[in-house]
């Protein structure tokens, strides 16, 4: 391949949520940008797919994500207006749970710390305001107005789509296979050629710990299957009558459920998936995984628990504390960006992110407070 005439202002490796609103903003601020994948984004091997995805503000994990999710929703619904795309559906969520257990305390530690608009129901309240949900007794629910539902598929699509509107370029079906970094820049090396930027943005998502080796000690990829039900009472699980819902079923045990856009139920347990190597992925679902999720429904949402029409499997890219990775490489913090993991709850905040490190790479302070997000707490 011949080399470009001029280096690329920017480099993007990795295609996933991340990468595309990295590209997308980059190329929104007249950055010269070079967008490359393994796949052909939106794509299902990696963690930006399964067609539904929960965004929420009252969120557990830590009160400092709320006012990134905010940022993060303004600039979905202004993707949506220059688009033409339905990206997201207002549904309202309810994280439901033992009133001590960690789902509960933490939407409530949120919520307050950050004015969420939100109210606390019992057990039947949340029953007899949505017939189709089933709390224990000894459950309560922490209900938030401005949680919905994005469409992962067409929200890269959507990214994707505009950042070549503004002139990035993008390079599919092409694995990264090694780059360094020096006082001149960054060169880029793929199973098609040599690429040369001035900076370089890695967002591999599943494949961080060979494009990054300092964190492949700390990395993990597991194995997240996800179902669709045909509800037996459909009328119940409609986005306008069922919220988006996690539900902390047993100490530290979480799972989640989206309504039916027609395609069924959709229910997923979160963080309980095994270690794989991301190019040896066992796509589908086994009996035993299909048999805990049926089960799950029967407990909390019966009348969801129909025939399993589809299950996939998705990718969490998890560190230790299941927080992000947003910082400069510590090795090369003029030149390179990391941007994973996301610890399997990232895609909310995609162009929040986008838009955090067009400006780090700028030498322009985030409006964030980032510290909890450094690569260098692994180190």
């Amino acid at each position: 391949m011949t080399p470009p005439e001029r280096p690329y202002d920017v480099i993007v490796v990795g295609l996933g949520a991340m990468g595309s609103a990295c590209l997308d903003a980059l190329a929104g601020a007249s950055r010269r940008a070079l967008g490359i994948d393994r796949f052909a984004p939106p794509h299902a091997q990696g963690s930006s797919h399964g067609r539904t995805r929960i965004t929420r503000e009252a969120y557990f994990e830590h009160p400092s994500y709320v006012p990134l999710v905010r940022r993060a929703t303004e600039l979905w619904r202004a993707l949506e207006r220059t688009s033409g795309r339905q990206l997201l559906v207002q549904t309202g969520g309810l994280s439901i749970g033992p009133e001590t257990g960690m789902l509960v305390r933490g939407a409530l530690a949120s919520a307050q710390a950050n004015r969420v608009l939100h109210r606390v129901l019992s057990a039947a309240g949340v029953h007899r305001q949505f017939p189709g949900l089933q709390p224990l007794d000894d459950m309560v629910a922490v209900f938030e107005d401005r949680a919905g539902v994005l469409f992962p598929e067409q929200c890269i699509g959507a990214l994707l789509a505009r950042a070549t509107a503004r002139g990035a370029e993008v390079r599919t079906d092409e694995t990264v296979i090694g780059w360094k970094a020096d006082g001149d820049g960054a060169l880029v090396i793929t199973t098609a050629g040599e690429y040369r930027g001035e900076q370089l943005v890695l967002a591999g998502g599943a494949w961080m710990r060979t494009l990054v080796p300092e964190l492949a000690p700390v990395l993990t990829v597991v194995r997240q299957p996800i179902h669709w039900f045909e509800p037996s009472r459909p009328e119940e699980f409609t986005p306008s009558r069922c919220p988006v819902t996690l539900w902390e079923y047993g100490a530290g045990r979480v799972f989640y459920t989206l309504p039916d856009f027609g395609d069924g139920v959709k229910a997923g347990v979160h963080y309980e998936g095994q270690p794989v190597d991301p190019d040896h992925v066992e796509r589908r679902t086994t009996p035993d995984e299909d048999a805990l999720a049926t089960d799950l429904l029967r407990r909390f949402l019966p009348h969801a628990k129909g025939r399993l029409a589809d299950s996939q499997v998705c990718l969490y890219t998890n560190t230790p504390d299941l927080r992000f990775i947003i910082d400069t490489h510590p090795m090369h913090p003029r030149r390179v960006a990391v941007v994973s993991a996301c610890s399997g709850h990232g895609f909310k905040f995609a162009p929040a992110i986008g838009e955090v490190v067009m400006q780090l790479l700028a030498g322009t302070p985030p409006r964030y407070d980032l510290r909890m997000f450094r690569m260098t707490r692994f180190m």
